[in-house]
């Protein structure tokens, strides 16, 4: 029987990958949500499991729900993350309007830090107008995360992208150095840390990472 032109390439708990997929991690490609949802749960099962009762990663189908949903809507969905516990919270962000799908033009990362009692947004195209989204997410948010006094919203001087292509990646290199960094005591700069050269080869680590756990 002939292969599927679009088969599964990898089954990896909640996420299902096919070869369309995959293929998004060669340059000059835009990443979809079902790559960055895999990255993130790969960081919250695998790379920093140890760190689970600190941190809690929300994939873009979510994300994506939370910013169109209010109240009694999102109770089901956020209570069980137990973010009132969590000491950071990271969201991809999109600018997708349209709350019956994800995906967009642009990505960005939106960070909640309980330390500082302050929501960061680490947006690679600044003035990109992901701005908007990523605030009105933390609006939605922030009455789950069990914390009295007032939150701020910062946007951070973020590495910047040198492409039109490369906002999700920057999302993926971002997070994991933001958990390198506040979980374990990285104390490297993120300019220094996530560059070009740094996401282009995040994409092909990614490409042998999800080869290698397709063959296990």
């Amino acid at each position: 029987m002939a292969a599927l032109a679009d088969d599964i390439v990898l089954s990896f708990h909640d996420s299902c990958l096919l070869k369309s997929d995959v293929k998004l991690l060669q340059p000059p490609n835009w990443l979809n949500d079902k790559i960055i949802g895999f990255a993130f749960e790969y960081f919250e099962r695998v790379q920093f499991q140890d760190f689970s009762s600190d941190v809690t990663f929300i994939s873009p189908d979510v994300t994506q729900f939370i910013k169109y949903s209010q109240g009694d809507d999102l109770a089901p969905f956020l209570e069980p993350l137990e973010l009132s516990s969590k000491k950071l919270v990271f969201l991809a962000v999109n600018d997708n309007a349209n709350l019956e799908s994800t995906g967009g033009s642009h990505w960005s990362l939106l960070l909640y830090r309980r330390d500082v009692a302050e929501f960061q947004h680490y947006d690679s195209a600044h003035g990109s107008g992901n701005s908007a989204p990523a605030k009105l997410l933390a609006k939605r948010v922030q009455p789950f995360l069990g914390q009295s006094s007032n939150i701020t919203f910062k946007e951070v001087d973020a590495p910047l992208q040198q492409n039109s292509y490369d906002c999700g990646v920057y999302v993926i290199c971002n997070t994991v150095h933001l958990c390198r960094q506040l979980l374990q005591g990285d104390s490297s700069d993120i300019k220094g840390a996530v560059t070009s050269t740094s996401v282009k080869q995040k994409r092909t680590q990614l490409q042998e990472l999800i080869s290698s756990l397709g063959r296990s």
